[in-house]
């Protein structure tokens, strides 16, 4: 399965689960510049949650994300806090998935989610840190 059908599917699957009406363009959802989300997280102060696929990942991620593909939100909803004092940023390759899955959540209550412009394409083309999934350790201190 392409990555593309995947995140169709896995789309598919978080409206009919959740229930929800398709994105609206008048609707603007919190989000977060690739910059600002780089600081606040290497500031320990947010949650980021990589929702991009196991295949994805495995180019690298940021040091200290949340791997939560997207393929599994659904299952896993239970795993993202949804206390308003912790603050999370959902990141993908670009924001599509990311922007997708924080509208979800946001018709689902979840009021501290934002979404990251620019995603882990743009993080890498800065050549910014990255980590092989296995050599993940905690959130970074701060």
């Amino acid at each position: 399965m392409t990555v593309l059908h995947r995140f169709f599917v896995s789309l598919g699957l978080l409206f009919f689960v959740f229930g929800l009406p398709a994105c609206s363009p008048e609707t603007p959802l919190p989000n977060v510049t690739l910059d600002q989300a780089r600081a606040e997280h290497e500031a320990g102060k947010v949650l980021m949650i990589d929702i991009r696929e196991p295949q994805e990942h495995a180019t690298g991620v940021a040091q200290g994300v949340v791997l939560l593909p997207m393929s599994q939100v659904a299952q896993r909803v239970a795993e993202i806090p949804k206390q308003t004092d912790q603050p999370v940023l959902l990141i993908c390759n670009t924001q599509n998935r990311s922007r997708a899955v924080t509208q979800a959540l946001h018709e689902q209550g979840f009021t501290n989610i934002r979404y990251v412009n620019g995603g882990m394409s743009e993080w890498a083309k800065r050549g910014w840190p990255m980590v092989k999934p296995q050599d993940l350790v905690g959130p970074p201190k701060s």
